[in-house]
């Protein structure tokens, strides 16, 4: 089938190439010249795990292209799937204004029958203004349905998830549309729920919003556990082990960023008091996902006393492993937070690190992980990445002042770095 992506940012850019994988002829488009130059000569924008080689093999196969026409993607494709930009706005409600120009720019060239698709993470009833604009600008009143179908990729993982996701929704009121969904999904094999619009649209934010809460739960269940001298891993090891609870999700650490989950959650909450409810529990779990990372801060400060004139390596500076992405990236709060209050960061990380220097100047790079050791009071780890675990470590404690490690994300061994000679300091631990 022939289908157009419109915005090809992260969701875009790799929706439209694991579609052009299962066989689809997929066009691209976005209105940013540079972007879509870059695109041509085969230059990724973002690091994204297998990415590259998949446009690269379906550009070649004549399956993907790219573009900056949306009139072009009218007129050549079937479906018309929206993925542009959801921004927060300071009150925490969604900045909408990209959707709704695509939905005006699409009304002005429609003809004939298109399926619109919102991809985009939007709030519920989104559909609604979408359908209302789209009808409102047509010049020829063409025919056309609306649909919401929400993706749930994971940064660093995200092929694996187009690929083999756990289900897709479809969010439509017309068998035409479902019927063309349907067709577009068929090489995926996994379980398809057909929804309401409004229905689809909430999924999306109710399925972030109920991860963030339950990683949440396991940072204020660590706060009891460093109270009580007990062992979060072990705790959440048992709790995982209750089917209906399940491991995922409940790992101790600094708490949740990235562009998803703040973004998602604070949207969420602002959808329900739009609709005259108070979702205090969401606003609960974020209140904790702050204090998480001031009670790290707080450990840091009583270990060393005053950052001002110490070296710290920071050890990560994307917002999880396997992305290049620092956007609401805690490892980077931390390194602001260190620098503001007088210290040195010597940081490393295996891809962020030159998004990471144009937001924070003043980070000191360094090429190895174990560089950032030299004379440091303290070596923190910001990010997940299974790399840190395999440092010279040994190495590394010669060259720091003193052998004091913060893992704020539980990844070392304690008892190996223990015996080490470091003082360790974990996260509910």
């Amino acid at each position: 089938m022939k289908i157009a992506i419109i915005g090809s940012g992260y969701v875009g850019l790799t929706t439209g190439a694991c579609f052009a994988e299962v066989g689809h002829e997929v066009l691209c488009v976005d209105n940013d010249q540079g972007k879509v130059k870059s695109l041509r000569e085969g230059l990724v924008p973002f690091y994204e795990p297998g990415l590259e080689a998949m446009i690269a093999r379906n550009v070649a196969a004549g399956r993907l292209r790219f573009g900056e026409s949306i009139a072009e993607a009218v007129e050549s494709s079937l479906a018309l799937f929206i993925a542009v930009p959801t921004p927060p706005r300071e009150d925490g409600s969604v900045d909408l204004h990209y959707v709704e120009k695509v939905a005006r720019e699409i009304a002005g060239v429609l003809h004939e029958y298109r399926v619109v698709v919102d991809k985009s993470t939007v709030p519920v009833r989104t559909g609604e203004k979408v359908a209302q604009t789209i009808e409102r600008y047509s010049k020829q009143k063409a025919d056309f349905d609306v649909v919401s179908n929400p993706e749930f990729l994971r940064e660093g993982s995200a092929i694996s998830d187009l690929m083999n996701p756990d289900r897709i929704v479809i969010g439509a009121s017309s068998e035409r549309a479902i019927a063309i969904m349907k067709e577009i999904y068929q090489p995926f094999r996994t379980p398809v729920l057909i929804t309401d619009v409004n229905s689809a649209e909430l999924i999306k934010h109710a399925s972030n919003s109920f991860l963030a809460v339950k990683i949440s739960y396991i940072n204020m269940i660590s706060q009891i556990c460093e109270a009580s001298k007990a062992d979060v891993l072990l705790v959440a090891e048992g709790m995982g082990l209750d089917r209906r609870i399940g491991r995922s999700f409940l790992q101790a650490g600094l708490g949740w960023g990235g562009s998803c989950f703040p973004k998602d959650v604070s949207a969420f909450i602002r959808i329900a008091e739009e609709l005259g409810c108070d979702f205090r529990l969401l606003k609960e779990a974020a209140s904790i996902n702050r204090q998480q990372r001031e009670r790290f801060l707080k450990k840091i400060r009583e270990e060393i006393w005053l950052l001002r004139d110490k070296t710290i390596g920071l050890l990560g500076l994307a917002f999880k492993n396997n992305t290049d992405d620092t956007r609401q990236s805690v490892a980077m709060a931390l390194a602001e937070n260190f620098i503001q209050e007088g210290a040195v960061v010597r940081a490393y990380d295996p891809k962020a690190m030159a998004k990471a220097k144009q937001a924070l100047p003043e980070l000191h790079l360094c090429s190895r992980g174990e560089e950032v050791a030299q004379g440091a009071d303290c070596v923190v780890v910001a990010t997940e990445w299974e790399e840190f675990r395999e440092l010279d470590w040994l190495s590394m404690k010669k060259r720091m002042v003193t052998p004091l490690v913060f893992d704020g994300r539980n990844l070392l061994d304690r008892e190996k770095m223990a015996a080490w000679g470091f003082t360790y300091r974990g996260i509910g631990r």
